[in-house]
């Protein structure tokens, strides 16, 4: 049973941070990582496979830290968040000019497509041009959290532990943690940094003594940002769409795709993606994903021609059926950013020593990569100085 000063329960972008800053202020910790990789909502896909895999990758054992991945090609793409302003996402954004990862801007020229009826054949319209431009990362945002990662202490980042339960006792709190086998093990630590969405917090975490009323109440009804949705990628050996002076956008009342973009890589493939937004958790479940996916190039093809048939990959991602992601009540949400919730309790056992730190908790920029690197901060500034002495 190891006892630190912080655990951080959950290995996305928000709890990788807080361990950034833990480390530099001194204050020993442990992460807790339910999956068997790193990045939770980042997820990044590979142009030579043929499924999606995840950047970082960890052995199923319950004792090791988490393994770069050797992964070198730039050409990746984003099932989960791609974009990024650092005009007014500053923090988020000198974090990467720190990290020296190399950025290039959401390819936006030419003109976009738009469906509005069945009856009625796309139209071409003039596109428009984001007033901030919308920033990507070559390697897609998984190379931000292999950065990340690659500073940090990897004995203190456990993969494959599902944190199950939390009791607060007089002078500690106890982690209970499942792995893949399994098997329980018993942590304990001073303070908890909650690095989830709210409402995977309250669903899955048993609490004793139990939150408060209002606060539960609170992280329950907060809906987990991207949550209800699916992304699908179609990638081709060029971006043949800017040579008929078009920008890769589309907006759809048909589908199953609603809003289609860019998402080529600099001298690399080209893609496209777009959101499912049509069709419900519920009735993407009843279909197959060879269907969906045949669904959706054939509306690429009514937007963009006949190239757009022939892909050289395809990948999808459902974020509704993540466990480690979505609830049932995120499945059956509309996907609209929520209100931060208090992320933490107002008084009681709680109050002290429990805060959460995932992107939703964010007041500035809820739900987004940005808000989680903004909740991180916030919350280990807060923690008590006397932590660092604890080591």
């Amino acid at each position: 049973m190891k006892n630190v000063p912080v655990a951080i329960v959950g290995g996305g972008l928000s709890g990788l941070y807080a361990a950034l800053l833990l480390q530099r202020k001194g204050i020993e910790y442990i992460l807790l990582e339910a999956r068997p990789t790193l990045g939770g909502r980042i997820v990044t896909t590979q142009s030579q496979q043929q499924t999606p895999t995840e950047l970082l990758t960890a052995e199923h054992s319950d004792s090791n830290a988490a393994e770069l991945a050797l992964i070198n090609s730039t050409d990746s793409f984003d099932l989960g968040p791609s974009w990024f302003w650092p005009d007014f996402q500053q923090q988020l954004g000198s974090l990467i000019d720190e990290l020296q990862l190399p950025s290039f801007a959401q390819f936006e020229e030419g003109d976009m497509m738009v469906e509005h009826a069945a009856d009625e054949p796309p139209m071409r319209s003039q596109g428009y041009k984001s007033s901030s431009p919308s920033m990507r990362l070559k390697g897609g945002m998984a190379a931000l959290i292999n950065a990340l990662y690659s500073r940090l202490d990897s004995t203190s980042i456990i993969t494959n532990q599902i944190v199950r339960r939390l009791n607060k006792t007089t002078e500690y709190i106890e982690i209970v943690s499942e792995n893949s086998f399994g098997q329980l093990t018993t942590w304990q630590a001073q303070q908890v940094l909650l690095a989830l969405p709210p409402r995977l917090v309250e669903d899955s975490i048993e609490f004793t003594p139990a939150l408060p009323i209002e606060l539960a109440s609170q992280w329950r009804n907060t809906a987990t940002w991207m949550a209800p949705h699916a992304k699908y990628f179609a990638v081709y050996d060029t971006p043949f769409w800017r040579k008929q002076g078009l920008s890769g956008e589309a907006r759809s009342a048909l589908g199953p795709l609603v809003e289609i973009h860019d998402a080529s890589i600099i001298d690399g493939n080209g893609a496209l993606f777009g959101f499912l937004g049509v069709l419900p958790s519920a009735v993407r479940q009843s279909i197959c994903e060879a269907v969906l996916k045949a669904h959706c190039r054939a509306q690429l093809v009514r937007l963009f021609g006949a190239a757009a048939d022939s892909p050289k990959a395809e990948y999808f991602k459902d974020w509704s059926q993540d466990p480690f992601t979505a609830t049932t009540a995120d499945a059956n949400g509309d996907g609209q950013h929520a209100s931060a919730p208090a992320c933490k309790a107002a008084s009681g056992v709680w109050a002290a020593c429990l805060t959460a730190i995932g992107s939703e908790w964010s007041q500035q920029f809820p739900g987004y990569t940005a808000g989680a690197i903004e909740a991180a901060s916030v919350a280990v500034q807060s923690l008590p100085a006397s932590l660092a002495n604890d080591l």
